[in-house]
C-alpha cells in the first residue's frame, strides 16, 4: 500500500473508531474547536548537550504525525518578568484542527514511538490542553 494511502486509511480508521466510541460523537460542534496541544520538558540532566540534541532530534521527528496542522519547538526566551517560567528545556506546541485530530496523534505510531525511545531523557514534563473556536490557516 502506498504510504499517502495507509496514512489516509490509519486517519480514517481511527476517526471511525473514535465515532463508534467517543462521546464527541454526540457533539459535533467539539469537532469544530481548535485543539491547541502544549507540552513542556525537563530534561533529567538540563545541562547535557547530548541529551538536548537527541530530545530536539525526537521532536523534530514528532512534527511529522500526520493531524498536526502546525508546530512550534522552542526553548526558554531571555524574558525576565516574575510571571515567566523558564526553567524547562523545550516547548513544544502544535495544533489541531479538533479533538479528534489530537487523539489520533495521541495513538499515532510515530508519538508512541517518540515516548518510547525518548521519555527516559526527561524528567518530568507538563502538558496544558486547550480548546476554543478558531481557524488553522
Amino acid at each position: 500500500m502506498e504510504d499517502k494511502s495507509r496514512r489516509r486509511f490509519l486517519q480514517n480508521a481511527g476517526l471511525a473508531t473514535l465515532a463508534s466510541v467517543s462521546p464527541l460523537a454526540a457533539e459535533p460542534q467539539r469537532e469544530k474547536e481548535l485543539f491547541i496541544h502544549h507540552v513542556f520538558f525537563y530534561l533529567k540532566d538540563p545541562n547535557n548537550a547530548q541529551d538536548e540534541a537527541k530530545l530536539l532530534e525526537g521532536l523534530h521527528m514528532l512534527a511529522k504525525v500526520p493531524t498536526i496542522q502546525y508546530v512550534h519547538i522552542g526553548k526558554p526566551a531571555n524574558t525576565n518578568r516574575s510571571v515567566i517560567v523558564k526553567d524547562y528545556t523545550f516547548s513544544w506546541m502544535c495544533f489541531f484542527k479538533n479533538i479528534i485530530e489530537e487523539e489520533i496523534y495521541q495513538t499515532h505510531p510515530i508519538h508512541l514511538d517518540f515516548v518510547k525511545n525518548y521519555a527516559h531523557l526527561w524528567e518530568k514534563v507538563h502538558v496544558f490542553d486547550s480548546v476554543g473556536p478558531g481557524k488553522v490557516s
